[in-house]
């Protein structure tokens, strides 16, 4: 009998068996975790040493606000929005500049990931936690002048203070068409290539900015947003965040 016979055989016996075996029920039951369900003290015991040393870490000074920031302080801009955007300028560049030679020109970033607010008092590492809880980190992507173009007509159709670092100038009219978009100070250029840090969740598309493609390139910085916030604080005794004209609407 040949090797192909044989592994025919060896087949429908798998199968024969396989149909004359029983199948085993198996049933699930609901626990629900309560006030009723008590601590296994051995286990919280060996954990503890692990859980105050974290809340050690977590909870460490690391600079101080003189008040409370809150994404819903401004229209266009905020001043959390604004020291999160300058906060990823600031410390993305170095990475960036390290690695490539070229400087970053802005960072856009979006109103939804800032998840909390910053309260007045001492800042501590669990602080940056939780305003940005997320694992999002920083990439760079490589746009023409026109995309970025793009860019500023999606922000004034949006009509949210999406955090801008300060190189950008953003002015609406009376009606929310854009007025002015400046960045350095300087027009947007349609034949100028514009590095733009931002988060790899807008860059794949989220929040519906889908003007970061195609592009010219992109660089992943490696660097969680979480991180930037947290080595930017350590270097800033007080934090001085403040709500400027970098995206305004004119009344008139």
């Amino acid at each position: 009998m040949s090797i192909k016979h044989i592994l025919k055989l060896c087949l429908l016996l798998l199968i024969f068996s396989c149909a004359s075996s029983k199948i085993s029920k198996i049933e699930g039951k609901r626990l629900d975790i309560d006030e009723s369900i008590k601590t296994d003290q051995a286990i919280d015991d060996f954990i503890k040493p692990y859980r105050l040393h974290l809340n050690k870490d977590m909870d460490s000074v690391i600079s101080y606000a003189p008040e409370t920031y809150s994404k819903s302080d401004g229209k266009l801009n905020t001043a959390i929005g604004n020291l999160m955007a300058d906060a990823v300028y600031s410390e993305g560049n170095i990475v960036f500049n390290k690695r490539t030679q070229k400087n970053i020109d802005f960072v856009l970033l979006n109103h939804g990931g800032i998840r909390s607010i910053i309260s007045k008092g001492n800042v501590t590492t669990r602080t940056a936690f939780q305003v940005m809880p997320f694992e999002n980190s920083v990439v760079v992507a490589a746009l023409k002048g026109a995309q970025i173009n793009l860019m500023m007509e999606y922000l004034s159709k949006a009509k949210r203070a999406h955090p801008l670092s300060h190189q950008v100038q953003l002015i609406l009219d009376k009606n929310a068409a854009v007025s002015s978009a400046t960045i350095n100070g300087e027009p947007i250029d349609v034949n100028k290539t514009y590095y733009v840090a931002t988060n790899d969740y807008l860059y794949d598309g989220g929040d519906g900015m889908t003007f970061f493609h195609p592009n010219e390139g992109l660089y992943v910085l490696d660097y969680k947003i979480r991180n930037i916030l947290i080595d930017n604080f350590k270097k800033t005794d007080t934090l001085n965040p403040k709500i400027d004209q970098r995206f305004i609407k004119l009344e008139e």
